[in-house]
């Protein structure tokens, strides 16, 4: 594939039915569907969630949703018959791949549909649904939960074995989050040449306009160390609290901005009553989710940002989106040694690549601050590493590959520019 001047040989014509309300922020489904595949002759019709923002404008080649209102299950059940429609209502040979991301109990329907339509069907994988509903819900049985995550587990269970025994055995392609990911489903029996990984990455065109950075009030001349993403509880964030604690026996004056939140209404309080404990309610903020533009423009007034991921069967498959962005705007970071993040810095050699602990996170945060200028130095090298492995005009291009060869094999795309 190249990315001369040229015509493409034909267009893909991918139907996606995606769990996310819509409009969605995710990157790796408005981003690289909507913006940078398309270059690559995919074009994509995207089903999804309902939301109450207007849709507006968008970039996909159509984007249905139920409508917005009602009570949760009602809510379900429409989406549910939308998914339906768009799959069986079809016509034959209208799409060249059926593709379902993240949902079991859909990929059911969207696997018997491509056969019956006589397309091609993927399932896209960027976590591991089933295992997280079974962990959450033995954590909350233990804690004392009652029915209804006796159900959750149930549901967890069940989907884990359709997911397992059927959608994934009779999927013609799968895309997976990670190589970790990747590695783990082979070691389960899924065949790797029916496994594409295709990892998060960032929106060039995205960072060539970064904002002007712009320091928290009051805090313009304190040491001053982000971090930019989820505040849910699995990721565990008192332990950057903790890394913070010891910070500030070396440097006193240290201060944490927390640029997102949680959905679950009790992580942040929760997350500030350790502060608390700790004796960090004054050095540290949480702004809420903000409009990337904005988050963007304090994240590049840190002196230091960090990218802490869980350990253990759950995050350890997962691609982190935000240290990506760390590297991509030029912030000296640090990052635990999750699998793909201790690959993107061992390779790009643009940050501090830590264990686990607390303790060992501290003492790399401590050196960025005791150097600010060797550590922007440092730092210098990540746009260069993220533009050619993993910005979304080069996954973009990985990606329609393996679209091609499972999904119109016969076919090839000349040129990034059809």
């Amino acid at each position: 594939m190249s990315n001369s001047a040229g015509a493409a040989a034909r267009r893909l014509k991918l139907l996606q039915l995606v769990p996310e309300p819509l409009p969605t922020f995710r990157a790796d489904v408005a981003t690289l569907f909507g913006k940078y595949l398309p270059r690559y002759g995919i074009d994509c019709h995207v089903v999804g969630s309902a939301s109450a923002a207007p849709l507006g404008e968008h970039s996909f080649a159509s984007a249905r949703r139920p409508a917005h209102g009602g009570g949760r299950l009602q809510r379900e059940l429409n989406f549910l018959r939308l998914c339906a429609r768009s799959l069986f209502q079809a016509r034959r040979g209208e799409y060249d791949v059926i593709q379902v991301r993240d949902m079991v109990s859909i990929g059911l329907l969207g696997c018997l549909a491509a056969r019956l339509k006589g397309s091609r069907f993927a399932y896209w994988m960027s976590y591991p649904m089933c295992e997280g509903r079974i962990e959450r819900a033995r954590r909350e049985l233990r804690a004392g939960g009652g029915l209804r995550f006796r159900f959750v587990l149930l549901k967890g269970l069940a989907e884990q074995f359709l997911l397992n025994r059927i959608v994934l055995p009779n999927a013609d392609h799968i895309f997976v989050q990670s190589d970790a990911m990747l590695a783990k489903l082979a070691s389960e029996g899924v065949p790797a040449h029916k496994m594409t990984p295709v990892p998060m990455g960032v929106d060039g065109d995205a960072v060539a306009a970064k904002p002007q950075a712009r320091r928290p009030e009051g805090w313009e001349n304190r040491p001053l160390l982000a971090y930019l993403g989820t505040l849910d509880h699995s990721r565990d964030m008192n332990r950057v609290l903790d890394a913070l604690h010891l910070v500030r026996q070396t440097v006193p004056d240290a201060v944490l901005l927390l640029i997102g939140d949680s959905p679950a209404p009790r992580d942040v309080p929760r997350l500030l009553e350790h502060a608390a404990s700790l004796g960090l309610s004054d050095v540290v903020r949480i702004t809420g989710w903000l409009p990337s533009a904005e988050a963007w423009s304090l994240l590049t007034s840190a002196d230091a940002a960090i990218s802490y991921i869980p350990r253990g069967t759950l995050y350890d498959v997962s691609s982190p989106t935000k240290l990506l962005e760390y590297l991509a705007l030029q912030v000296p970071c640090v990052g635990n040694d999750n699998p793909d993040q201790q690959k993107v810095l061992s390779e790009s050699g643009a940050g501090w690549l830590t264990e686990s602990s607390p303790a060992a996170m501290a003492k790399a945060i401590c050196e960025i601050f005791g150097d600010k200028a060797a550590a922007r130095l440092r730092a210098q090298a990540g746009p260069a590493y993220i533009d050619a492995h993993r910005s979304y005009r080069v996954i973009a291009e990985r990606t329609a590959q393996s679209y091609f060869a499972f999904g119109a094999p016969n076919q090839l795309v000349s040129s990034a520019h059809a």
